[in-house]
């Protein structure tokens, strides 16, 4: 259960926690009795959709507000890609960038402050970073190709990372599992596209360029297996547990110390009808 909003008195706001998920949901739509499972367990403060696969009219906002889930920003579009954050706390502001000259609903941001009585001024960034096709040339491929460029922008768009002691955050499904234990089979994926070594060269390009945290690679070692992600195409997923970490938490240098907990809904994957990818959480001291 999330804690109390805290009081504010005439000079100081007292930090608080703040939880957020991030969840590629593939159609939230055709999901949301798991979504609302999960928020009824869960109770985070902020959910980060990705794929929802519907236009912004058509999103369950009702289901969501009956949640306590009163604030909203969309950037949908009609059976495919799709962003979304629902959050119990409000907006300062929304913003929407595109990425590669496309309007295709795969960034949305908001910020925190005052209304949410933080402390200091947070912003949080939900990306759902093209998947790239199947074949990993971007001369054989289009998709591919622009799954190279929007990194490359991503790198590039200097608004988007922070500076000095800004409070940013970045979640979404980025579609790279970028080093070699974010892979069931490193050596077997390597021409696998997701984890080739131009995709993962250019994810953590940005990732330096902006002094992003992982949080996931701070809380457990490179040495340690972990998935966010399993393949529909597989009959059983937990056999061999084939799995990509491809849904991801970064935290800007000034939110490094003040992570209190880190950890992915492992279990959501078995569950009736499920997305691929499962929730990862982050709770940090704001």
């Amino acid at each position: 259960m999330s804690p109390a909003i805290p009081r504010r008195d005439s000079c100081y706001i007292t930090p608080m926690q703040f939880s957020l998920t991030t969840w590629n949901i593939n159609s939230v739509r055709l999901r949301i009795d798991l979504v609302a499972k999960f928020l009824k367990a869960a109770r985070p403060d902020v959910l980060c959709l990705q794929e929802t696969k519907c236009i912004d009219d058509a999103f369950p906002s009702k289901r969501f507000k009956r949640l306590g889930y009163e604030h909203i920003a969309l950037n949908g579009q009609k059976g495919y890609h799709g962003v979304a954050i629902v959050s119990k706390l409000p907006f300062e502001s929304s913003d929407v960038r595109t990425f590669c000259d496309k309007v295709d609903s795969r960034h949305i941001s908001v910020s925190f402050g005052e209304k949410a009585q933080l402390a200091k001024p947070l912003v949080l960034h939900n990306f759902y970073v093209p998947a790239g096709g199947d074949i990993p040339d971007p001369a054989l491929n289009p998709k591919f190709e622009h799954k190279l460029q929007f990194l490359d922008e991503l790198k590039a768009c200097e608004p988007l990372h922070p500076r000095g002691d800004d409070r940013h955050i970045l979640v979404g499904d980025l579609n790279v599992a970028p080093h070699e234990n974010d892979v069931w089979s490193h050596k077997q994926l390597l021409k696998v596209v997701s984890h080739t070594p131009i995709e993962t060269e250019k994810l953590l390009a940005a990732q330096t360029h902006g002094e992003w945290i992982d949080l996931a690679r701070e809380k457990y070692p490179m040495s340690e297996k972990v998935y966010t992600w399993w393949s529909y195409r597989a009959a059983d997923w937990t056999i061999g547990d084939r799995g990509r970490r491809l849904d991801h938490i970064w935290v800007s240098r000034a939110l490094k110390d003040k992570v209190a907990d880190f950890r992915i809904l492992r279990d959501a994957r078995g569950w009736e009808r499920p997305s691929d990818h499962v929730p990862v959480t982050a709770v940090l001291e704001v």
